[in-house]
């Protein structure tokens, strides 16, 4: 039996980067064990058994053996179950407004995904613009809500602990699409709350190189580990460490660099 909980993950994972902020929030890093999961391998059976055959990251296992998932569930269990002021709102109605911005994540980061890996040139525009209807969305309820800001509240609380992550691997799109939010009222609100989210001290756990190494395999349209046609390492191996490697290409049509121009096939002396 575990000491301490134990979450499941991989570094560089949004959806694990919540909690790492909540736990750098309150000064309690060594509360949690973390083990990281190699996604460009098979799940060990042991885990595999803890989550009935759901690959899904990340996964907590408490000490008495309990697991959750889901990292919504896991966010609001330890923003809960830890000692410190809660990130999320203690009156009720406060805790309903941010709980209203919270859900609008799931399509503003399927969103990013869908653009960041779509392959078709023709459709570029469609989804830029499906992203940038969302931002606007946001917007209008950051003016309706707290027009002053810059967080939702007085203080980066439980809506900025899930969208700053995805904020952050939305550096992908920057990269890959050359995106940009654009000038103007219809972006200004978003523009200072995405700004205070990401510039939070507390949210440095990925870097920007990191995030564009990674997820190189996402802008060719291949995710989670899997390989990219005539490729036989992901950008998402532990080894050669993505510092160590080159900067990918930024034109994605253009096909997959090979292993080698990608850095990603160790040095033989």
């Amino acid at each position: 039996m575990n000491a301490k909980p134990v979450v499941y993950h991989i570094p560089v994972c949004p959806f694990s980067q919540r909690l790492e902020i909540l736990l750098a929030l309150r000064g309690q890093l060594d509360a949690v064990e973390f083990r990281v999961v190699d996604i460009t391998r098979p799940r060990a059976p042991d885990l595999l058994a803890k989550t009935r055959g759901s690959t899904a990251l990340p996964v907590l296992e408490l000490p008495n053996g309990t697991i959750l998932t889901e990292s919504l569930v896991i966010l609001r269990f330890f923003d809960e179950a830890l000692a410190g002021r809660p990130l999320r709102r203690v009156d009720p109605c406060e805790h309903a407004v941010e709980s209203m911005l919270i859900a609008r994540e799931g399509a503003f980061t399927m969103a990013g995904y869908l653009f960041v890996m779509n392959q078709d040139r023709a459709l570029r525009e469609e989804h830029n613009e499906k992203l940038l209807a969302l931002y606007r969305d946001i917007n209008g309820f950051l003016l309706e809500h707290s027009p002053e800001g810059p967080y939702l509240f007085d203080a980066f609380g439980l809506a900025e602990a899930v969208f700053t992550p995805i904020f952050k691997r939305f550096w992908f799109l920057d990269y890959y699409e050359a995106f940009d939010l654009p000038e103007g009222t219809e972006y200004d609100r978003v523009r200072v709350w995405k700004d205070a989210c990401m510039s939070h001290p507390e949210t440095g756990q990925v870097t920007r190189e990191e995030i564009v190494k990674l997820y190189y395999d996402y802008a060719l349209g291949t995710g989670n580990g899997a390989l990219v046609a005539g490729r036989s390492v992901s950008s998402f191996t532990f080894s050669p460490e993505w510092k160590d490697r080159p900067w990918p290409p930024r034109d994605k049509h253009a096909g997959s660099a090979s292993d080698a121009a990608l850095g990603l096939l160790p040095e033989i002396f």
